[in-house]
């Protein structure tokens, strides 16, 4: 497996990362299963993994730590904070109070010392960016976090991040962990080129486009929300599914799997470094390694332009953050006093 630079940090990454959210009880709650399928990844040569605080309240953390035993050295290992944790309204949020005893638990759930990359799950409005990277710059030079990140950053919030680290003598940013797949190509117009200006490391995240990319889901079939984790419209979306109709043929032709197709597209742009992906079963991870050396030709990837034009999304992605400007509707309407006035 040939290996990337995660932006400008000096850490040599594989170009699959493997996600840990499907390990424990929101996908695979065998720990020992969970655990063969971390070993085969990194039997197969992938370094890198990421996972979060949230995903299985601290199971797939556990299970992580577990897998990681007398491996750790080898590995890049990535943890996440932001969500809510608890129902304590402090225990979430990316505040300097929350951070602190967030990476502790972390650690603890994780059986290490230290995270080589600790990420900001989502922007938090409510605390300014100062708050943030102060917080995330003391773990750094305590020696407990080796570099930091953020997750689903708007690019304006990812240039004020840069700024605010560079006025105040913070750390910064050094990834970037946004939604891209051959669905969802937004990033492409102002993510991915602020991130290559800032010599950010990049790991996408849903590169098989929620589980549309596998071709499992397609026009006028009925499927089942409840395993799947996501509302009938995510499936029922005529946008996304007319993009998939036209994908099958395509790998047809190619001589691939639709997974394989989706994920050599993701890590085929020069911005991006590493695709997530994340398997619930082993014969999932199977899949997904066969076509790690899979390469795209420019007539393919030209072909898949026209189908899904650059820069563009086919459908909203379901869990990609909102900024408040659009998911709020105080911001987005003046009071009715000031409408009304002549």
């Amino acid at each position: 497996m040939k290996y990337r630079n995660l932006g400008r940090t000096g850490i040599d990454v594989s170009p699959y990362c493997l996600g840990a959210m499907m390990f424990g009880a929101m996908g695979n709650p065998e720990h020992d299963d969970s655990v063969r399928i971390i070993h085969k990844a990194l039997d197969a040569g992938i370094n890198f993994v990421d996972t979060a605080d949230v995903y299985s309240a601290g199971e797939s953390e556990v299970i992580v730590g577990k897998a990681l035993k007398g491996r750790r050295d080898n590995v890049v290992l990535a943890s996440k904070l932001h969500y809510p944790m608890g129902n304590d309204p402090n225990q979430r949020g990316n505040s300097r109070r929350w951070i602190t005893t967030a990476v502790e638990d972390s650690l603890r759930r994780l059986r290490t010392d230290h995270l080589d990359l600790y990420q900001v799950h989502r922007p938090d409005p409510s605390v300014d960016l100062e708050e943030t990277l102060s917080a995330l710059s003391d773990l750094v030079h305590s020696g407990k976090v080796r570099a930091i990140g953020a997750s689903s950053f708007p690019a304006s919030d990812i240039v004020e991040a840069q700024w605010v680290a560079e006025r105040r003598g913070l750390e910064r940013f050094r990834t970037e962990q946004p939604p891209y797949s051959i669905i969802n190509r937004s990033i492409e117009r102002e993510v991915l080129p602020v991130c290559q200006r800032y010599g950010m490391g990049t790991l996408v995240w849903s590169p098989l486009g929620q589980g549309l990319l596998t071709g499992r889901y397609r026009k006028g079939q009925e499927f089942d929300s409840h395993r799947s984790g996501h509302t009938p419209q995510h499936f029922s979306d005529a946008r996304k599914l007319d993009v998939v109709e036209q994908l099958v043929p395509l790998a047809e032709q190619a001589g691939l799997p639709l997974t394989h197709l989706a994920m050599a597209f993701a890590i085929a742009h020069p911005g991006v470094t590493s695709a997530i992906i994340g398997p619930r079963t082993m014969a999932q991870l199977d899949d997904l390694l066969a076509g790690a050396d899979v390469t795209l030709s420019d007539e393919i990837l030209d072909r898949i332009d026209e189908i899904a034009p650059p820069g563009t999304d086919a459908g909203p992605n379901d869990v990609a953050y909102v900024p408040p400007a659009i998911s709020s509707v105080g911001l987005r309407r003046r009071p009715v006093a000031e409408r009304s006035a002549g």
